[in-house]
């Protein structure tokens, strides 16, 4: 049984106690956060102790720890944890520096203790059989990959601010997922970006809509598209089309029902958002975490899977900035 330390006791880290909870290789031991209330609220949820987070690094008995801190601390957390011996799964990104994201992989990987960062994305069931279908031949060679992800609404002007920016904190995600889908980083990221939704967004510096480009050294094209605004629900789709064939993965709906009269045939929206969609993905991500501490498995986001995306975002960033292609060696 695995003991696990949990660093930060916001939304987020709810979701990730619960994961814990439930899995019959884990317990939840000890959670810590900047806010020590926020702490011992969560920590007494799940039967844990509430600690600092220094106590929880130093802590020999814990075997693991899951940061899901403010990003700006990620680095400095995943190098004390591997430091003091401890595995980690660290939710993205690894840095809003990807200088910094580089460092920290240069210092914990002579540590020998694995991490692990957290896409969860890659263990959505629909993405999953998507990718096993591709990977079997069924529609031939990938070409042409085509990714939609649209949140419900706007986030809060505050945590805007201090997000990082879209392509680090949204597009993120879909950059690992085009990685994930292509087996491989593009060559080349072009970017096109504005700020339509919400003017605050602009005025804080950030774009709330945009479409990047990648192109792959074999000539292969990927497409993201993001948008802070879709008023139906939560846009998650993906499109693969091929040499033999098409694969797409549709959106989860609030129920299946389809209502067909004179007026138009009608069915649900679209899950609200992020927590109602991923909810299996996020088990299933602490599941092959577990996996791969207790039996041998390979990590299967590695900190190198969160540079290459951190680093993608970097590129889309400068794109949307000069109108110019940059290619991803260049950053």
């Amino acid at each position: 049984m695995l003991k696990i330390g949990l660093l930060g006791a916001g939304r987020i880290a709810g979701v990730h106690a619960t994961a814990i909870s439930a899995h019959a290789g884990s317990t939840l031991v000890a959670v810590s956060d900047y806010f020590p209330e926020n702490a011992q609220k969560l920590a007494a949820e799940y039967g844990a102790e509430a600690r600092t987070t220094d106590e929880i690094i130093a802590d020999s008995s814990i075997d693991a720890v899951l940061i899901a801190t403010s990003t700006d601390t990620h680095s400095d957390l995943i190098e004390a944890a591997t430091a003091a011996g401890k595995a980690v799964l660290c939710e993205k990104p690894v840095d809003l520096s990807l200088e910094r994201a580089r460092t920290c992989l240069a210092n914990s990987a002579p540590t020998g203790q694995p991490v692990m960062i957290g896409f969860n994305r890659r263990f959505d069931p629909n993405f999953g059989a998507m990718k096993a279908a591709l990977d079997a031949g069924e529609i031939g060679k990938a070409e042409l990959l085509s990714i939609t992800s649209f949140d419900p609404a706007p986030p809060p002007i505050s945590y805007v601010k201090v997000s990082g920016g879209l392509f680090r904190d949204m597009m993120i995600h879909d950059f690992d997922m085009a990685n994930f889908m292509m087996g491989e980083a593009p060559v080349s990221v072009m970017a096109t970006a504005s700020c339509v939704v919400d003017p605050e967004i602009g005025a804080a510096g950030d774009v709330d809509t945009a479409v990047v480009t990648l192109t792959y050294a074999d000539g292969r094209i990927a497409v993201i598209k993001n948008s802070r605004r879709a008023v139906y629900g939560y846009d998650q789709r993906v499109e693969l089309l091929g040499s033999e064939g098409l694969l797409q993965a549709q959106n989860m709906l609030e129920n299946t029902v389809v209502k067909s009269t004179t007026n138009g045939v009608t069915g649900a929206k679209p899950t609200y958002f992020f927590l109602e969609r991923y909810m299996p993905a996020y088990a299933a991500e602490w599941s092959s975490f577990v996996d791969a501490l207790t039996n041998g498995a390979d990590i299967p986001v590695t900190l190198s899977d969160g540079i290459d995306a951190l680093a993608m975002a970097e590129a889309a960033t400068q794109s949307a900035k000069t109108g110019m292609p940059v290619k991803l060696g260049d950053v």
